[in-house]
């Protein structure tokens, strides 16, 4: 059931007086679909998942498949530092029509590999769609080693890994020692064109949320091994791609979706909206790639 590839869009989910915008997610879901995105990630950390009820994750699921209409598909993010909680979750997104589910280490508690491995199968087991595990230690404040992704790799509901280590080194080991059909996906936008030119599938972008079809060109160029284009397009878009962490993920974006007139600028506490001086920054390399903002 692994046929996911390419660039994906870790989407943001717009808010309007606090609640979730669905008329917004609707019109950022067509978007991006317009624009050839590969596939969809709703409730990740881009997403700010960790501040919605189960409500407004079911929502945001249903806003963008109905949207979607099965155009691409679509990965729920099911995140909990409680194995139980995440298989509750991992059950009810396979019920509301999720295409795959993503799931990240856990954070806060610290476990160690094998407590990391049951808690991954656990979920894998429950899940009725395919599952990609997702490491992110800045996040989580554990990380998946090599060995623990090899293991991992041989259940069958797991599909791949989203791998936001950062630590080349270490992808290039998953990489070699990955078994066919288990993809690796950048989890970072700066990484993108080194993973896929080493082997990778592709990526899960944030700046894919406001450059959607370069995101996707560039994942384009490294699967089909066209390293130059790859590169040349990657080092054009890094000023974009490092501007969008100068602070806390996705404030800067959402700052570019609202200049772009896609959203509105609301972030849920404990973020807050990106600064003005970052929102300068983003929108000027914006305006560099060509992006026109409304007047």
């Amino acid at each position: 059931m692994n046929d996911l590839r390419g660039c994906g869009t870790a989407i943001v989910t717009p808010f309007s007086d606090g609640r979730v915008d669905t008329a917004a997610l609707a019109g950022l879901t067509a978007w991006q679909i317009g624009e050839g995105i590969d596939f969809l990630v709703v409730c990740g950390s881009t997403g700010e998942a960790q501040t919605l009820n189960e409500i407004e994750r079911h929502t945001v699921l249903e806003t963008v498949l109905t949207e979607a209409n099965g155009r691409v598909p679509v990965m729920m993010g099911a995140t909990s530092n409680d194995t139980a909680r995440a298989v509750d979750d991992a059950r009810r997104c396979g019920a509301l029509g999720a295409d795959y589910l993503l799931t990240a280490a856990p954070y806060y508690n610290k476990p160690g590999v094998e407590g990391m491995y049951r808690h991954f199968t656990s979920i894998a087991d429950a899940s009725a769609c395919p599952v990609m595990v997702y490491n992110v230690p800045g996040r989580s404040a554990v990380n998946m080693p090599p060995a623990l992704v090899r293991r991992l790799a041989d259940h069958p509901n797991i599909i791949g890994l989203k791998e936001s280590s950062g630590d080349l080194h270490q992808i290039l080991h998953i990489l070699r020692e990955r078994p066919d059909g288990f993809a690796v996906f950048a989890g970072d936008d700066w990484l993108a064109m080194p993973v896929i030119l080493a082997g990778g599938d592709g990526l899960i972008s944030v700046t894919s949320n406001v450059i959607p079809k370069l995101m996707r060109k560039l994942a384009a160029f490294a699967l089909l091994g066209e390293s130059h284009a790859a590169r040349d397009l990657h080092f054009r878009l890094m000023p974009l791609m490092d501007a969008n962490f100068l602070e806390s993920n996705p404030a800067p974006v959402k700052a570019a979706l609202a200049a772009m007139r896609r959203i509105r600028n609301e972030l849920r506490l404990p973020l807050m909206p990106a600064s003005d001086t970052t929102t300068r920054i983003v929108t000027d390399h914006l305006r560099a790639l060509a992006v026109e903002f409304p007047a």
